[in-house]
């Protein structure tokens, strides 16, 4: 078992805490592939009533090691096989894709606390829970626009689903929403204050079953929602699936806000904003979680052999310039044919499946 991860059983919780604290707990193909044999396993133990998600605390007691749940994805390693045969970037999304899915599936209560960072990868073992447990310190994000990818790990699916154009507005400028906004728009379940959290994990493992009242009765009101009282400007402005559309709305809109929007839009490969755009439309048109896994597998196979995914890494992460050089460098560029290839199917023997114990 990977020492990326720290897993345990105890009174009848399965316990899987994220161990990475120097990348923010970041998720590798090892830990995908741990976690998903751990919860196979926990499947078929009647012991196991419920499961845990959370981050490890630092071991040294840094805060600033312990600043989320999880940052995403290992961006570098993508970055890195992208550059070379794509190999081993295939191979990490179609485990993690796997682990959404189980996830999204699993029969037994999932609690994800989402405290701290949480993006990415992290939004997508999260966001499949059962219970969600924001705080005031969780920051939640969907990034993936300013380094040329796309909101992957089931965004297809949990952002459409999203009040009014919440979700295309994280998507589009990955846009980095409060625990306060996360509980208005039902990515959490529940809000409570961050030096609650060890009384409540330990009151759920003394008494599993009753998890759901104990979330209830912990909770606390959280402050206004920033994301609620800008919910009208959102749904008008972000209204429409073609994204020449919506930034024609923002710049006659004009005001401060629509500015500020139409400035980090600017910053963002368009290629892959109208990726993220078609993405959600058929998302939102899937019964299945499993369709919109096998989507994203294919949009993500397809993606990283683009050049905005390995400059976005080169300005956002290594170089920290912020100085992406996309190509194609303009909305207008960006044709429907090419949108049309990042959605191709993939040749039988490389589409994205299920694990073999989920087909029914």
């Amino acid at each position: 078992m990977t020492d990326q991860l720290l897993i345990s059983i105890d009174n009848g919780v399965g316990r899987i805490r994220l161990n990475r604290p120097k990348a923010i707990h970041a998720l590798t193909t090892e830990m995908c592939a741990a976690m998903i044999d751990t919860l196979l396993a926990w499947r078929q133990d009647d012991s196991v009533v419920a499961v845990m998600l959370d981050h490890a605390p630092s071991p040294d007691g840094d805060p600033k090691l312990s600043r989320g749940f999880c940052a995403g994805g290992d961006i570098a390693m993508l970055a890195g096989s992208a550059k070379g045969d794509c190999a081993q970037a295939e191979q990490f999304f179609h485990t993690e894709y796997r682990l959404n899915h189980l996830l999204f599936v699993y029969e037994k209560p999932v609690i994800a606390f989402i405290d701290g960072i949480v993006m990415g990868g992290g939004v997508g073992i999260s966001d499949p829970a059962r219970f969600r447990i924001a705080t005031e310190r969780t920051t939640y994000a969907m990034p993936e626009t300013g380094i040329g990818l796309f909101p992957d790990v089931g965004g297809g699916w949990f952002l459409p689903r999203m009040p009014g154009r919440a979700g295309a507005w994280l998507a589009t400028t990955g846009a980095r929403i409060k625990g306060a906004d996360c509980l208005a728009i039902g990515i959490a379940t529940h809000y409570m204050a961050s030096d609650k959290l060890d009384a409540v994990k330990a009151r759920i493992i003394a008494d599993p079953d009753g998890l759901g009242e104990i979330l209830d009765e912990m909770s606390d009101t959280p402050p206004p929602s920033q994301w609620e009282a800008r919910r009208e400007d959102i749904d008008r402005l972000f209204a429409s699936d073609r994204y020449q559309d919506i930034l024609a709305a923002l710049q006659a809109d004009g005001s401060e806000w629509a500015r500020a929007q139409l400035a980090t839009l600017a910053t963002k490969s368009p290629q892959t904003i109208k990726v993220a755009l078609r993405q959600m439309a058929e998302g939102a048109a899937f019964t299945d979680f499993a369709d919109n896994m096998r989507n994203e597998y294919r949009i993500g196979c397809h993606v990283i052999r683009r050049p905005d995914f390995i400059e976005g890494v080169r300005a956002v992460i290594f170089d920290k310039d912020n100085a992406p050089r996309w190509n194609p460098a303009t909305p207008e560029e960006v044709t429907d044919e090419l949108i049309d290839s990042l959605f191709a199917p993939l040749p039988p023997e490389k589409e994205w499946t299920p694990l073999p114990q989920l087909r029914g």
